[in-house]
């Protein structure tokens, strides 16, 4: 085997074209391609970091929402034990009113029925008396009779 430095230089001078012809040709839209693609990847990881950091900020926010409706809500549910806690009192003070109420009118109507009771009492006492006071006339009797009619009419009126 020999070696022919002629078919050297004609495999040099075959690719120096070789690589022209491909670089003028190949290497510039596939280098073009290539850069393109690089662009398209890096824009696209940009829009995902982009989106991550929105995605971030949203959750920020509606984590702070999220506890703003809690405080909320227990606002709301201690306002409500206060409200129900200030009607009950109001209830009760309204029963313990109507309950001293209702007491001050049955005093007041015990209080009349008695009076009622004892000048119908009266009446009939002075009623009474006058028919003793009567009957003594009209029978004239002594001491001792009268002493008797008074007791029996005593005895009338305390058992009616």
């Amino acid at each position: 085997m020999s070696w022919h430095w002629e078919s050297t230089v004609y495999a040099i001078i075959a690719f120096g074209i070789l690589y022209w012809l491909l670089s003028k040709y190949a290497f510039g839209p596939l280098f073009a391609i290539m850069e393109k693609r690089r662009e398209l990847v890096l824009e696209q990881m940009n829009t995902a970091e982009t989106s991550r950091k929105a995605a971030e900020q949203q959750m920020e926010e509606q984590k702070a929402a999220l506890q703003q409706a809690r405080k909320e809500a227990y606002e709301i549910i201690e306002q409500a034990r206060t409200t129900s806690s200030k009607q009950a009192d109001e209830i009760v003070q309204s029963a313990k009113n109507e309950a001293t109420r209702l007491k001050d009118d049955a005093l007041k109507d015990i209080e009349s029925e008695k009076n009622k009771a004892i000048a119908a009492l009266r009446t009939e006492v002075g009623g009474i008396s006058v028919k003793i006071a009567s009957k003594i006339i009209e029978k004239q009797v002594d001491e001792k009779s009268q002493e008797q009619l008074v007791d029996q009419y005593l005895k009338e009126v305390g058992s009616k």
